[in-house]
């Protein structure tokens, strides 16, 4: 596979670490915090706000089923209509046994793929799909640069809950409750690990100061619901 605003200011309970993914357990002032300010991308019962990577509809193999954008047959990734710079984006997802798909962030269509440009949060089932076996590719890893603890994640077939905040050119990755990435796009870490990936010869990887959210179509049922951004 290559394919919350203003939570990130809480006060956080372990070092920051940009070699490394790091483990944050939300604060109680935190886990309760409203939603003011976000607004929903996807109203639970169309497709309306979404369509194809250079596609002017939506796939038709995405379709609302229980509240949820399914991934139930081909037709190619999902991308938002609407553009978004520095946000918060929350959303929960489940998969199907060994599915895997993922959510890109601040995608521009200049590329032959979503991918060559966005960032991406992995969604994943870690215990039958081959990419669980190594935390740089588990469930909401930065994919393929960043890793993720393999234990937050909860059972195949149970909603996760899932942040990205984007700020500049800070980025964090949440799943359930815990910060699993933390680190600083074009920074010295940043830049290392990308001379080290398959990335390296994408040079408008990560570069865009906004773009599309992307869901991925990887070729697996997988399910994604409220999901809602706020613009920072």
């Amino acid at each position: 596979m290559i394919p919350r605003a203003t939570s990130f200011l809480f006060p956080l309970l372990s070092c920051f670490c940009l070699s490394c993914a790091v483990m944050t357990v939300i604060p109680a002032s935190a886990s309760g915090a409203d939603e003011e300010g976000f607004v929903s991308l996807f109203d639970g019962k169309t497709t309306d706000g979404w369509r194809g990577y250079r596609k002017p509809m939506a796939p038709a193999g995405w379709v609302v089923e229980d509240g949820a954008l399914a991934r139930k047959g081909g037709g190619g990734d999902l991308l938002s209509k609407d553009k978004f710079g520095d946000f918060e984006l929350r959303f929960e997802w489940k998969v199907s046994p060994g599915a895997n798909s993922g959510v890109m962030y601040r995608v521009s269509e200049t590329e032959g793929a979503s991918y060559m440009t966005g960032p991406e949060y992995q969604v994943l089932d870690n215990a039958k799909h081959h990419d669980g076996r190594s935390p740089l590719t588990s469930a909401a890893a930065l994919y393929a640069l960043y890793p993720a603890d393999q234990a937050v994640t909860k059972p195949v077939g149970q909603y996760n809950e899932a942040r990205i905040v984007v700020k500049g050119q800070h980025v964090e990755h949440w799943l359930n409750g815990k910060k699993v990435v933390e680190t600083e796009i074009n920074g010295d870490d940043w830049n290392k690990r990308i001379a080290a990936s398959k990335f390296k010869g994408w040079k408008k990887f990560g570069q865009n100061s906004e773009g599309h959210i992307v869901i991925q179509d990887h070729g697996d049922p997988v399910w994604y619901r409220n999901i809602r951004i706020k613009k920072l």
